[in-house]
């Protein structure tokens, strides 16, 4: 993909930063006029929800077994995994 790349000179850069600018202060007038609205707090009521770190919870008897269950590869009481293969 090198044909993606090519040297810039110092006066096109400086285009390109006047041009990045005239857009950022054409964005920000334009974001100034919008009519703002006040939202209420955002309030989670987590008491229910959470544990103390010093009391364990009590855990499904079954997720252990489901969990091994649906692994693709697992050894023992391991699962393997590909590091960042997710990502």
């Amino acid at each position: 993909m090198d044909f993606l790349w090519r040297s810039v000179s110092e006066e096109e850069k400086e285009k390109i930063k006047k041009e990045a600018k005239e857009i950022l202060d054409s964005f920000s007038k334009a974001l100034a006029k919008v009519e703002k609205q006040k939202i209420g707090e955002a309030f989670v009521e987590r008491d229910k929800k959470t544990r103390k770190e010093n009391k364990p919870s009590k855990c499904d008897t079954g997720f252990r077994e489901l969990f091994f269950k649906n692994a693709p590869q697992k050894e023992e009481d391991w699962i393997k995994a590909e590091k960042g293969a997710w990502r």
